[in-house]
């Protein structure tokens, strides 16, 4: 090579570099994530979680990786997207398991009542217990990350015992959430949360258990008037991805996957999420028309007392599932106390 063609070249690769452009990103093939997700496009946690994601995935990756965001359900019902995921229809996709009850037994034990207080310390506290589990649970898909969001009963009418539930029909969270409102002798209405404004509304149901701010962006604010200030439960959340796709990708691709894929991530969605959430409270208090019910220690001392068969029963099922549940169980509870996210 002449003198002149290496000058070239040379000039060439620098300019490529101080455009921000790697040589390495440069023979990566471009691919599409599709990431679909059933929450509104405007939704807290789509804001404070699944669009940083993927600006962030697209700018560690040089633009190599591209990702679509398909929000509301757009690619599949709220209890599909585990599949969506196994099967490839989305390369990445936000679940539930709570919409499955009985298909993942284990990572039920996140949604047990009063075992989670602060959700980005117990976000991270669960996707850390549940990474060596997953590979066995969720074996048909790629876990990105768990985390999960801590919410309250939300109701037509004020509550603040748990014999209260007795005859309501009530949306819960989840199964074991809805095995909670069986346990109280109330009646539980399974429909996911983009249906479940519509179910209180018709009267299908008298209360819900939700987030603080996703009553209001569901627009289930217009259905119930009261709010039971309690850390009732929580629903925990899987981000899936298509191992196929994942498998594809170049050794530098999957560094930005495997980089995005991590207990920090899990940590900071939750807490972002939790913190937006969380100021729902105050903004439901100062619409007007709505009252937060306060309850006293010994109150929740008897919720508690009420919802102790929940643990016992997480435990056999867990146990008949093939897993140590209450060796799980103990393993989940003091990472909670070691990230600070315990009740």
């Amino acid at each position: 090579m002449s003198r002149f063609s290496k000058t070239v070249c040379a000039l060439a690769a620098a300019a490529g570099l101080a455009m921000g452009a790697s040589p390495t990103w440069a023979q990566d093939k471009q691919v599409e994530l599709k990431l679909a997700h059933w929450v509104p496009a405007k939704h807290a946690l789509a804001i404070t979680g699944f669009i940083p994601w993927a600006q962030s995935v697209e700018k560690a990756s040089g633009g190599s990786i591209k990702v679509s965001i398909f929000p509301a359900q757009q690619l599949g019902k709220a209890p599909d997207h585990y599949d969506l995921a196994r099967d490839g229809i989305a390369q990445m996709s936000y679940v539930n398991p709570g919409y499955q009850a009985g298909r993942f037994p284990l990572l039920a034990a996140g949604e047990l009542p009063f075992l989670m207080d602060k959700p980005g310390p117990a976000s991270a506290a669960i996707d850390a217990w549940y990474r060596k589990y997953a590979e066995q649970e969720m074996k048909d898909v790629k876990m990105c990350f768990a985390h999960l969001h801590v919410g309250a009963l939300h109701s037509k009418q004020p509550i603040t015992e748990p014999g209260q539930l007795k005859g309501l029909k009530v949306r819960p969270a989840n199964g074991t959430v809805g095995q909670m409102v069986s346990l109280l002798g109330g009646t539980s209405v399974q429909v996911s949360a983009p249906e479940a404004r519509d179910a209180l509304s018709k009267g299908v149901a008298d209360a819900i258990t939700f987030p603080w701010n996703s009553i209001i962006s569901f627009g289930i604010d217009k259905a119930v008037s009261y709010h039971t200030d309690m850390r009732l439960y929580a629903a925990v959340f899987v981000w899936a991805m298509n191992k196929p796709f994942y498998e594809g990708l170049s050794a530098n691709q999957k560094k930005v996957i495997d980089d995005h894929c991590n207990n920090e991530w899990a940590a900071k969605v939750g807490k972002d999420w939790g913190d937006v959430e969380d100021s729902g409270k105050q903004k439901l208090q100062a619409m007007g028309g709505h009252t937060i019910v306060s309850v006293t220690p010994a109150q929740v001392d008897a919720w508690k007392k009420a919802v102790a068969p929940l643990t016992d029963s997480w435990i056999a099922t867990a146990d008949k599932a093939g897993y140590p549940g209450k060796q799980a169980l103990d393993e989940l509870k003091a990472m909670l106390v070691k990230t600070g996210g315990a009740y």
